[in-house]
């Protein structure tokens, strides 16, 4: 008898993995196995969405204001320059801390977009998640808000969206009326929403002098919350050092508290008297910077009164990201 030879099976050619869309779990994947979604190239993709960017604003100009109006700031705003440029029917985008109805974004009647940075998002990486906002803005109907979704694995960032040349100037508003051009012709959800922001913003001031210092009114003290690109290790040895020389302080009756930890940057807390307001402490502020650079600089083991003081600042220090 002769042999049977071997049948072979037509293939279809597998597409690569930068290729295949996401599609819900429970779907067949597009991949072309016959598995869902969930159990196929799903997997991959959903460890890549939740895997934590422990830096996510690395890179962008103003790292640090990006930190300090993600964690700190009630209400501001910042022009965004497109690497690009911005496309021929939007006048502009705008980043916000928050939007009307807690919107991821908005494109407003006149084309321009506003950009949300307050929202929950989707994945471990905030900045792919926050590109995919933009980029879906940028072409959705003037009048409508860009509701939140799962951003693609291989999706951009906003490093690659954004111009790394270009400026990152926060302006900080007293309450949240850019978010309505025209007062007038407001929805009574968004007039009822731009109230319940305003009654609940605490007054905040961004300091001249130094960059990403933010000083704040609360109704017992008033606190100044400066994020600091530094390395967390070496910038605890130096206030460390700061403090247990007596040096932390920004002026009569104030107090370094401890420091806040926020997407992979430090923020140091300063209280202050309720009576100190933003230009009391430009000066000295600009005056620690000083200091704290010498600091810095210093490479020397810490002394016992140092490493007691920087215990003491690492058990008040609070994670919020």
């Amino acid at each position: 008898m002769a042999k049977k030879r071997p049948q072979t099976r037509a293939t279809r050619p597998q597409p690569t993995d930068g290729e295949i869309p996401v599609v819900g779990a429970r779907e067949p994947c597009p991949c072309g196995s016959g598995r869902r979604y969930k159990a196929c190239h799903g997997r991959a993709a959903a460890h890549a969405v939740t895997e934590l960017v422990h830096r996510p604003f690395e890179g962008l100009p103003g790292e640090c204001d990006w930190v300090a109006l993600r964690e700190l700031v009630p209400a501001a705003t910042v022009e965004l320059p497109l690497k690009d440029g911005l496309p021929e029917d939007v006048p502009s985008a705008t980043l916000a801390t928050v939007l009307p109805m807690a919107w991821p974004a908005l494109r407003r009647d006149d084309g321009s977009v506003l950009l949300g940075l307050q929202n929950d998002t989707a994945s471990g990486d905030i900045s792919r998640d926050l590109a995919d906002t933009l980029q879906r803005a940028l072409t959705a109907e003037p009048g409508t808000p860009v509701q939140a979704r799962r951003a693609p694995a291989d999706g951009p960032r906003l490093q690659d969206l954004l111009d790394a040349e270009g400026t990152f100037e926060p302006v900080v508003h007293s309450g949240f009326e850019f978010w309505i051009p025209d007062t007038e012709n407001a929805t009574p959800e968004v007039t009822a929403s731009l109230e319940r922001a305003n009654a609940a913003a605490i007054p905040t001031v961004k300091l001249a002098g130094v960059d990403a210092a933010y000083w704040c009114e609360t109704p017992e003290k008033n606190h100044l919350r400066w994020v600091m690109p530094h390395p967390e290790e070496q910038l605890l040895d130096a206030l460390a050092r700061l403090h247990a020389a007596g040096r932390s302080s920004l002026g009569e009756g104030t107090r370094l508290v401890g420091s806040f930890r926020a997407h992979g940057l430090t923020v140091p807390v300063w209280d202050l008297p309720s009576g100190v307001g933003a230009d009391d402490v430009e000066k000295p502020a600009a005056e620690f910077a000083e200091r704290l650079a010498a600091a810095l600089a210093s490479d020397a083991p810490l002394t016992p009164e140092e490493r007691r003081a920087r215990g003491g600042l690492t058990n008040r220090q609070v994670t919020l990201s």
